[in-house]
């Protein structure tokens, strides 16, 4: 049965791919790359950025399964062009549509709002990265180092928390994991996501590999040290030794120097508190390559755990035992309290390899490549997140994006090449 799913998911990606590309339309001047096809009422024209990142990988696979290497180079390379062409002192919008920026909420000025407000996520210089390193050189980027490098140093001061080392949401608005409860409906600047910052570690590695394939050494080395030091506050004020996981860090505490007599006696030692919910992002640290091998060992029970994560079709996206569990349709913000997604089965998959888990990601990749290929089969689609038990979709018919992840994962079940995000 998998097999022939396998057939059937392949055959229907390397004909659909096409579908997500888009050419020049209003603000965006350069080819671009949509989550959907043209039949999907809320994806088929705006430009995303974690999802054209993710779309750019299951394309360089494309490429490279068909021979048509450079396929998609123009609509891969212009979503970097259209997000840096909108970058003002490191502020990057986090979605392009042809009349303007996804924005939310009332900050006055456009600085006050970049301020206050979430920028792209750390997935641009990853997504450069990938392509630089299909090219076969980093020169194109060239000319725009100065903002690439605005960007990162924007996320390492107006998201920096130092305290703790630790980049945190400015708000809960357009995280990715719309309504992950460590984040969602809490006050500004107090979520050290785990997913956030496993980003930014992956983010500050592909910066430093970018320089040193440009001849900058020196720069490379500075920025790749910055990773270390992100991911040693990672260590310190994520990990759970007793849980044996990784956690979002709570940030919310009062200033130790409040002129409080109550605390001045006693003053905090500490600069945050673990929010211990149980998100499938806490699996993240694996994929970016930062958890230790012992830290690895411990996290893999639960990915097994039928009783939170292991499902029939992959990964929850939030254990079964939390009291937010909610598998009901939603959008705006989309559901990320159980369902499974393309994407958490995804990445929880390729930190699985990365630690050797083989049995483990093999077959988390049978069921992702079943859920995938009955739906299709039944549908004549995708969908956007689906019932983790009954396999069933939820909603968002003909969401492609991440979901033609998949062909990676049929890619490494049949020992062939797989791409990878950088």
């Amino acid at each position: 049965m998998t097999d022939r799913y396998a057939s059937l998911l392949s055959a229907h990606i390397l004909a659909k791919s096409q579908e997500m590309t888009r050419e020049p339309v209003g603000i965006i001047q350069h080819p671009f790359l949509v989550p959907s096809s043209p039949d999907s009422p809320y994806y088929s024209g705006h430009l995303w950025d974690w999802d054209s990142w993710l779309a750019s990988v299951v394309l360089a696979q494309v490429e490279a399964e068909t021979g048509q290497t450079g396929r998609f180079a123009q609509y891969q390379e212009g979503c970097i062009l259209n997000f840096l062409d909108h970058a003002r002192d490191g502020f990057i919008p986090i979605q392009l549509n042809p009349e303007g920026t996804l924005r939310h909420g009332d900050f006055g000025t456009e600085a006050e709002y970049a301020k206050n407000q979430n920028t792209h996520k750390p997935v641009l210089v990853q997504h450069a990265a990938l392509l630089s390193r299909r090219r076969g050189d980093a020169e194109w980027l060239r000319p725009h180092r100065p903002k690439l490098e605005a960007f990162l140093n924007g996320y390492l001061t107006r998201h920096f928390h130092a305290e703790t080392g630790l980049v945190h949401w400015q708000t809960d608005f357009a995280v990715g994991v719309d309504n992950d409860p460590s984040v969602y409906y809490r006050p500004a600047r107090s979520t050290a996501a785990i997913y956030l910052n496993s980003l930014m570690y992956r983010e500050l590695l592909a910066y430093g590999e970018l320089l040193e394939q440009l001849g900058e050494v020196k720069d490379s080395v500075r920025w790749r040290r910055r990773a270390q030091d992100l991911a040693d506050a990672i260590h310190a004020h994520c990990w759970d030794e007793r849980d044996g996981t990784f956690y979002s860090a709570d940030l919310a505490l009062r200033p130790v120097d409040d002129g409080d007599w109550l605390h001045s006696g006693a003053p905090r030692a500490w600069s945050s508190l673990l929010l211990r919910v149980d998100n499938w992002s806490s699996f993240l640290p694996m994929w970016a390559g930062l958890a230790t091998q012992e830290q690895a060992e411990r996290m893999v029970r639960r990915v097994r755990d039928q009783r939170t994560f292991a499902a029939n079709y992959g990964i929850r996206s939030l254990s079964r035992l939390e009291k937010m569990y909610d598998l009901r349709a939603s959008n705006n913000p989309s559901n990320w309290l159980g369902p499974i997604w393309g994407i958490t089965n995804y990445l929880v998959f390729r930190g699985l390899v990365k630690y050797g888990f083989d049995d483990d990601a093999r077959d988390l990749a049978g069921k992702t490549v079943r859920l995938f290929g009955r739906d299709l089969e039944t549908t004549g689609c995708l969908h956007e997140f689906y019932h983790p038990d009954s396999g069933e979709p939820i909603m968002t018919r003909n969401f492609q994006n991440w979901n033609f992840l998949v062909l990676q994962m049929i890619a490494w079940l049949d020992d062939r090449p797989m791409v990878t995000e950088f």
